[in-house]
């Protein structure tokens, strides 16, 4: 059924590029909205596999996720947006201790997209058909959308290249049932035999072309519920949310155009107001990241794993926070302060555990120091 009972007519693609265009988007392209088939047989056999390392998003429900007709009944085309996110480098103004957060996450990037992807919508209802934008809420796999609709080739760290501009892109669909025209096909791999991404992974996630181990995959393990793992702990640096390595050494995005910064960028956020006692201010820090089951802890987990990595363990205000901590009555904040301590060499500050009982604690205690 459509938007409206009246006759429908169909817009063209220029009308709908400029209205995506005119409202923030870079590039506008239209394709089909058939099942993406083979995207799911992917998605389930990497979650067989355990690749996803418990990630949910569109793993899962593939079946929704690849299956455009799951979001509108009827649905016909996919108008495809993406809309850049490098900004020229804003002046810092680092906190004395900060922990570093992924380029896409200094502004909120997806509202603008959603932005652009409304104006494209209103314009098909405008004309009596329906529409629905799809953008950052796990029911559609944006990149495979893109990748169809030839607004960029995948690269090999699974992100999308769009050419000339490279990957430093939000990507969101409008899908509708309005009898659109393809307007480009998909492009062919441009990235060659470099495997700069591959080889530029801290922790080795990328595990061939186009495949990533979220399990070890920084990102990712920044969001996931459970103990930072140990293994990566170190190699975490001073990244609080979010990780660019493989963007920052891919080619093509070193000669990506980028935006003048609104004075809106957050490129980095205080260690000491994540590890704050009152969860309502931690979450004020953190309230557009993802955070596991919207659970405080997984804030401070991080933050103290990069203060562990970046602090002195002779500052009193590092020694402050530390201790909090190890005197916290989660086992999980207890445990990732014992590391943090050890990291700062302040092994001395482990007595307030003499008593200890928690297993993971114990563990954490049991651990070589790092």
């Amino acid at each position: 059924m459509r938007a409206s009972a009246s006759p429908a007519t169909v817009p063209d693609t220029a009308a709908l590029r400029a209205a995506g265009t005119g409202a923030g988007l870079d590039v506008v392209e239209v394709t089909s909205a058939e099942p993406f088939v083979e995207v799911r047989r992917t998605l389930e056999r990497r979650k067989a596999e355990g690749l996803h390392g418990g990630m949910a998003f569109t793993y899962r429900q593939p079946d929704r996720s690849t299956d455009p007709e799951v979001a509108l009944r009827s649905a016909h085309a996919l108008v495809v947006g993406a809309r850049g996110y490098l900004v020229e480098p804003p002046e810092r103004n680092d906190p004395p201790l900060a922990g570093q957060i992924a380029r896409y996450a200094w502004d909120d990037h997806y509202a603008l997209l959603k932005d652009g992807l409304k104006a494209v919508a209103a314009v098909l209802k405008a004309h009596g058909w329906r529409a629905r934008v799809l953008a950052d809420d796990n029911a559609m796999v944006d990149r495979a959308a893109a990748h169809r609709a030839g607004i960029g080739w995948w690269g090999k760290n699974a992100n999308l290249l769009l050419p000339g501009l490279g990957s430093w892109y939000v990507l969101g669909s409008v899908v509708t049932d309005a009898p659109l025209e393809v307007s480009s096909a998909p492009i062919e791999d441009r990235c060659g035999s470099c495997t700069r991404c591959l080889d530029g992974c801290p922790t080795g996630a990328i595990t061939a072309p186009g495949v990533v181990d979220a399990r070890r995959c920084l990102s990712w393990l920044l969001q996931a519920e459970g103990p930072f793992p140990m293994e990566h702990r170190v190699t975490l640096g001073d990244r609080i949310y979010g990780c660019d390595d493989c963007q920052e050494v891919c080619p093509p995005n070193r000669r990506a155009p980028m935006r003048v910064a609104t004075g809106e960028e957050r490129p980095s956020a205080s260690l000491l107001d994540l590890l704050h006692p009152d969860d309502a201010v931690v979450l004020g820090h953190a309230e557009r990241w993802y955070i596991a089951r919207r659970e405080v802890r997984y804030v401070r987990r991080n933050a103290l794993v990069v203060l562990g990595n970046v602090g002195d363990g002779r500052d009193p205000v590092v020694v402050d926070a530390v201790v909090r901590h190890l005197r916290h009555a989660d086992p999980l904040l207890r445990g990732h302060a014992v590391w943090a301590a050890r990291r700062l060499g302040r092994e001395d500050l482990l007595t307030v555990l003499a008593h200890e009982a928690d297993p993971f604690v114990l563990e954490e205690l049991a651990a070589p120091a790092p």
